[in-house]
């Protein structure tokens, strides 16, 4: 039987508006042990950022001595002025070989699942890999 998405998406997932200031999204991205926010304009998905975006975006001297104005100043920027828009998409019953292929062939991180245009889960490439040691430790053969 095929592994779909709805099997091992996280359905735990943590949004942020488009004018969230940057500053939310480190604050989460410090505390937490995922490395993608969803970006929601009214519930509606509206794009992905990601924690490569933010350190990409924010200066290596925010927090240390060599700190400056203008780095302080980047974290006032909004999310949507750094978030991917229009991100790719999967729905609850894509199995686990297309989200993959989907995945590498667009060098991307995560993939949200909507069903019917409604937010309900996330899926990532860690979450893909688990899927499949899982899938191999079922299958007698080592992952």
């Amino acid at each position: 039987m095929p592994i779909i998405i709805a099997d091992i998406m996280s359905t735990r997932v943590v949004t942020v508006e488009m004018d969230d200031r940057l500053t939310v999204a480190k604050e989460i991205f410090d505390q937490a042990n995922f490395h993608h926010l969803l970006v929601v304009d009214e519930y509606q998905l509206e794009g992905v950022l990601s924690e490569r975006d933010l350190l990409r975006a924010i200066s290596p001297n925010l927090g240390s001595s060599a700190e400056t104005a203008r780095d302080l100043e980047t974290l006032q920027k909004r999310v949507h002025q750094v978030m991917t828009r229009n991100p790719l998409t999967v729905a609850p019953h894509i199995n686990l070989d297309t989200a993959t292929r989907i995945l590498l062939d667009n060098d991307i991180g995560c993939l949200p699942v909507l069903e019917d245009g409604k937010l309900v889960g996330i899926v990532t490439w860690k979450d893909l890999l688990r899927a499949y040691c899982e899938y191999r430790t079922q299958n007698q053969s080592e992952c």
